[in-house]
């Protein structure tokens, strides 16, 4: 993770950062609350989990995410999640938080490239995800991709 020179941890992105970190936002003609449903995942769990995950999205930012080494925060995904990032936290208990993140270099209207929280989850330790779940992280991925200018906050 980014420590800055007085020694702090960074949680935060910098307009310097080759990537602005946002959160993928529901458009009003596919939810008309215009859920985020990575940022209500990642708000919903532990504080300390929390810190870490937004400490790892700023060091990320920072970083060019492809070449982030961040000791298995960070991981590229496999198979059907071919193309989509994860940043990877074991909580409280040993239960294990993912945010899936896609990485946008084609947004129009934004000043730089786009590291996009898209859906969060967590399961208990020595579990999986279902694939159906990771269907809908991809449903929301292609409902996010579908509009440009981006749906984003």
């Amino acid at each position: 993770m980014d420590v800055q020179n007085e020694g702090s941890i960074r949680f935060g992105p910098s307009p310097s950062d080759p990537h602005d970190v946002v959160f993928f936002r529901r458009h009003p003609a596919d939810d008309p609350h215009e859920s985020q449903p990575g940022r209500f995942a990642l708000n919903s769990w532990p504080v300390s989990v929390r810190a870490k995950a937004r400490a790892v999205l700023a060091a990320v930012a920072a970083a060019p995410p492809q070449r982030f080494s961040g000791g298995g925060y960070w991981e590229a995904m496999k198979g059907q999640m071919a193309g989509w990032f994860e940043v990877r936290i074991d909580g409280p208990k040993r239960h294990h938080y993912r945010l899936y993140c896609l990485l946008d270099y084609e947004a129009h209207g934004v000043d730089k490239a786009l590291l996009v929280v898209i859906d969060g989850r967590d399961k208990a330790f020595k579990s999986t995800i279902p694939a159906r779940e990771y269907s809908k992280v991809l449903a929301f991925g292609a409902e996010y991709l579908s509009r440009n200018p981006r749906s984003i906050c």
